[in-house]
């Protein structure tokens, strides 16, 4: 009789639950790419991004950026290192944040299809590395370096390389 229950009971949760990760999955499926590091443990970080063109999309100097309207999705199977913060295990939002010489790289834990950025939600914020390279990148193009503990997340859109450490706890 118990049992009997509590599946009534927990059923339209697990229902819920189900739905809304297939959501996020399709919403971010639909014209995404996948760049992914395997940490040496085995564990592994994922981000899920959408290729724009620089011919269709413009970066917003100073403000975080959603390629294609879409924010990048962060995966990580273990604890990393950002900056100067924590960042769990999980799923994140990961918004980089375009600047004139600089970018800055945000991860932020809302990850809601379709909810706007909301500062308050941020639990990582760095500077990263930013560089101008001689041939422009055409979409946008995200992959990860693994040495060691770190996957080093590289991001490349017209003629600016960005790189940013993520350090397995």
């Amino acid at each position: 009789m118990f049992r009997a229950r509590f599946v009534v009971a927990i059923l339209p949760l697990l229902t819920l639950t189900l739905f809304t990760l297939t959501a996020m999955c399709s919403a971010q499926s639909a014209n995404s790419s996948t760049a992914t590091c395997n940490l040496d443990d085995g564990r592994q970080v994922r981000i899920n991004f959408t290729p724009v063109s620089g011919k269709n999309e413009r970066v917003p100097n100073g403000k975080p950026w959603a390629p294609g309207g879409t924010p990048m999705l962060l995966f990580t199977e273990a604890p990393l290192g950002f900056g100067n913060s924590t960042i769990p295990i999980g799923a994140f939002s990961v918004y980089p944040i375009p600047g004139k010489d600089k970018w800055s790289l945000v991860v932020n834990k809302n990850v809601t299809p379709g909810s706007a950025y909301d500062e308050k939600q941020d639990i990582a914020r760095a500077t990263i590395e930013t560089d101008q390279v001689p041939t422009a990148a055409d979409p946008l193009e995200v992959a990860f370096a693994h040495v060691g503990p770190k996957c080093t997340l590289r991001v490349y859109f017209g003629k600016t390389a960005t790189f940013a450490d993520f350090i397995a706890k």
